[in-house]
């Protein structure tokens, strides 16, 4: 039914820059909110940062200040863009949405999830 597709994942030098998309289709809610997230192997799913559908934005405070959410404002369609990255920053990035409009950064409380896609920033 529903599904999220992202992309634009890479392989960057610090300080470098890319940017993330993740197109949903098959949606059907009205009110909702999307994230983005990312983990490494043997820690735990990280928010990083989200949006609502109004536009209100929350960010983590690991990335405030270098990375950047946004949507289309028609399409489900959302990005993240990135920018100083860091080698810690290195990690598998996820696309996520739910039916709620509230802002979130648990991932238990999104509903569906992208594929990932890799960053990887080199010293």
């Amino acid at each position: 039914e529903v599904h999220l597709v992202e992309s634009g994942g890479g392989s960057v030098q610090a300080g470098g820059s890319l940017i993330l998309s993740c197109e949903a289709s098959g949606f059907p809610h009205t009110a909702y909110s999307l994230g983005w997230f990312r983990q490494v192997s043997g820690k735990k799913r990280e928010g990083i940062a989200a949006i609502d559908r109004d536009g209100l934005t929350s960010y983590a405070v690991s990335v405030e200040g270098r990375f950047t959410i946004s949507k289309h404002h028609t399409k489900i369609r959302w990005f993240l863009q990135m920018d100083s990255l860091k080698p810690e920053d290195t990690a598998m990035y996820y696309c996520a949405a739910r039916s709620w409009l509230r802002l979130s950064f648990l991932p238990y409380e999104y509903e569906y999830w992208g594929q990932g896609t890799q960053v990887t920033v080199s010293a």
